[in-house]
């Protein structure tokens, strides 16, 4: 199945707002999310918005939180610029706070935790359906044991994905490979 990810430069970003989250990266989270267009969406630690966008490019709904309003503004920007900004919730609200007041959605994404992160996985998972779906991104390796050991916890079966990602610069003699962070990807499906 071929999907079309936004690439890394139509996004409009801003100094002090993560994001967006690479291409490549969004690529696989769009695919362990195994989205369907009934779908409802978390999306906690929005950032510039780069996997909000994706997910309402396919999901039914999606609820987008973070605490810093310079995340919510840039989400907004970037999901008015391409078209989308209907089908997403901007919530300015701590990830814990937020997932309080949504009900009955299926995927539950966890890119930033404000250091709450075994309170939102809990609180998450435990909303979540059967069927549903729980995908958390890290940068840190800390970030990524927790997350496998919360959802054990919960009886989860996690699954763990390491991705390196070496970009290409053409150069006059060659191609020279840059190499981007790490991200791993911690996801279950609820049973």
């Amino acid at each position: 199945m071929y999907f079309e990810i936004t690439p890394d430069e139509d996004f409009i970003k801003t100094d002090g707002v993560p994001g967006p989250t690479k291409h490549e990266i969004r690529a696989l989270v769009i695919s362990k999310t195994c989205l369907t267009d009934e779908d409802v969406v978390v999306d906690v630690g929005c950032g510039t918005g780069g996997l909000t966008l994706e997910f309402a490019k396919r999901a039914k709904k999606v609820y987008s939180i973070d605490i810093n309003p310079d995340a919510i503004q840039t989400t907004r920007a970037n999901l008015e610029k391409f078209g989308v900004a209907n089908k997403v919730e901007l919530i300015e609200e701590e990830g814990l706070q937020a997932l309080d007041h949504i009900e009955d959605f299926t995927k539950l994404m966890i890119g930033g935790s404000g250091g709450n992160l075994q309170n939102i996985i809990e609180a998450g998972y435990l909303k979540l359906p059967v069927g549903g779906r729980i995908i958390i991104t890290s940068i840190v390796l800390e970030t990524a044991t927790e997350s496998v050991e919360m959802l054990k916890a919960l009886g989860a079966n996690p699954e763990v994905v390491t991705l390196n990602v070496s970009k290409g610069t053409v150069l006059d003699r060659g191609v020279m490979m840059k190499a981007l962070n790490p991200i791993t990807i911690v996801s279950a499906r609820k049973e």
